[in-house]
């Protein structure tokens, strides 16, 4: 009996193991679960891909609302434009740009990684700036170039509709060679201002009034559009074209953002687990606050809720709380971007006050609020971020006194003056040599005509495919009839 059971034993045994078996060799043959440290880094390098690309798309954004804010016959020109920019910023900051910025050199300038070949790299001696986080190179030229990109589309909105189209490939290649990085590589990439201790998280500074004082100059040389001022001195309000336009991307542009600052940990795990997301929420309270405040504000000045203020107002926001985002406190965040939004309404009359013809208002949006949102740290820096971030130390309303409001005011002095002046060197070299601006004959009849031989709305312009009113002959007569009435819409 015993030896039945055995035996019966062992034949149900034996059946048990050939049915297990297949089970046993799948399990022999499934990869064993990537280390925590391999898991971490395809995290944080899926993270940093992922706010590049939300980054890259803010040049529709930028598209949108440089495009109506301005007048339908320049709308193509505008759009293509910025096509051809972000490509000139993708090769430049690729061969020269991003070893200026990021490079291991002195306090000035980046010295090495020339023509950036990720596979033959050391981060941490080539590029140590960078060594603190883990994701590839690749990835970090990624994110980075798209703020270069950034940075240059901000230039154009200031010199809209009276720059020439070679303008923008001349400037775009210095732009991204010699003027961004430069101030790139004080603040972020080990320079001076790093050693310092300037806060400026995700580029208040180093992007938005790179932008803007490069505008600056720009405006200054260019002189405003035909029509904008009368001899007597009074301002013409030259109405953009589509304020849906704008308001869409006002929205691309703070989807954008949502990618700007909290990707700039360019990590997900780190400085501890899901902080971007802490820096997503205080970057959306901030713009909700400044579109807010703008809405008050122009309703308070102007009498109405101007549509387009309100679209600064947010951006404006945004800009601010671009360099404080990881470092202040939520109820921060909202008073840093109601006071922006204040600013972009105060910011873009007064620039028209003194006959500077900023059709979008870069210089105030980008510029002025810029200046405010690096500045905001130096109240607001809360001492446990800045010792999580460990970069400068806390804000005046935190105990740090005024040390790290000196060291963001010097930031910011040095940094406009740079890209100001070298700016400025650069237009005017452009403007003596093949010309800044097109003509009177091509700025009246449209820059889509006039530069590309080809509208961006035939149907208005040229009567659709068959013909219809000549080209110039429409524009001219808006442009005149604009020019004899004034209107009052701000844009």
């Amino acid at each position: 009996m015993k030896s039945i059971l055995s035996n019966r034993s062992s034949w149900i045994a034996g059946i048990a193991l050939g049915l297990l078996a297949p089970v046993m060799a799948f399990a022999d043959t499934t990869p064993t679960p990537p280390p925590p440290t391999i898991a971490a880094v395809a995290s944080d390098t899926i993270w940093t891909v992922v706010a590049a690309v939300l980054v890259m798309f803010m040049q529709a954004g930028f598209v949108l609302l440089e495009a109506g804010l301005t007048r339908a016959k320049n709308a193509g020109h505008i759009a293509v434009k910025n096509i051809v920019i972000y490509s000139i910023s993708s090769l430049v900051f690729w061969a020269v740009g991003f070893a200026i910025c990021f490079g291991t050199g002195n306090s000035i300038i980046g010295t090495s990684g020339w023509g950036l070949d990720v596979a033959d790299k050391d981060i941490a001696t080539v590029f140590a700036s960078l060594s603190f986080s883990d994701v590839p190179l690749s990835a970090k030229y990624l994110f980075e170039v798209v703020f270069c990109a950034v940075s240059l589309a901000i230039v154009w909105g200031g010199m809209a509709e009276r720059t020439k189209f070679s303008t923008y490939i001349i400037f775009g290649v210095i732009f991204s060679a010699v003027i961004y990085p430069v101030v790139g590589h004080w603040i972020w990439g080990g320079g001076w201002l790093s050693t310092l201790g300037m806060q400026d998280f995700a580029g208040s500074t180093v992007v938005h009034l790179q932008g803007a004082g490069a505008a600056l100059a720009g405006a200054l040389l260019l002189g405003p559009r035909i029509g904008k001022y009368t001899k007597d001195g009074k301002s013409n309000a030259i109405v953009g074209h589509n304020i849906p336009f704008v308001v869409l991307g006002t929205f691309i542009l703070w989807l954008g953002w949502f990618g700007f600052n909290p990707g700039s940990t360019l990590m997900a795990t780190t400085p501890s687990v899901g902080y971007f997301a802490y820096i997503a929420m205080t970057t959306n309270l901030a713009a909700a606050a400044g579109a807010l405040a703008a809405m008050f504000t122009a309703w308070k000045i102007l009498g109405a809720p101007d549509m387009s203020m309100v679209a600064n107002g947010a951006i404006a926001a945004l800009v601010a709380i671009t360099a404080s985002c990881a470092f202040v406190d939520p109820w921060a965040s909202v008073v840093i971007g109601a006071i922006a939004g204040v600013i972009a309404v105060v910011g873009v009359l007064a620039i028209d006050r003194i006959h500077i013809d900023d059709p979008v208002g870069a210089v105030s949006v980008h510029g002025m609020a810029g200046i405010w949102g690096t500045l905001s740290n130096g109240l607001f820096a809360t001492p446990d971020r800045v010792k999580l971030l460990a970069v400068g130390t806390p804000g005046l309303f935190y105990g740090g006194g005024f040390h790290q409001l000196l060291v963001q005011a010097e930031g910011v002095s040095a940094s406009l003056a740079y890209v100001f002046f070298v700016s400025l060197l650069v237009f005017y070299v452009i403007k003596v040599t093949i010309g800044l601006r097109v003509s009177e004959h091509d700025e009246v009849s449209g820059l889509d005509i006039s530069e590309h031989k080809m509208w961006g709305y035939p149907e208005m312009f040229s009567g659709g495919f068959g013909g219809g009113t000549a080209p110039g002959e429409l524009a001219g007569r808006s442009e005149m009839s604009m020019a004899q009435k004034p209107v009052t819409q701000r844009t």
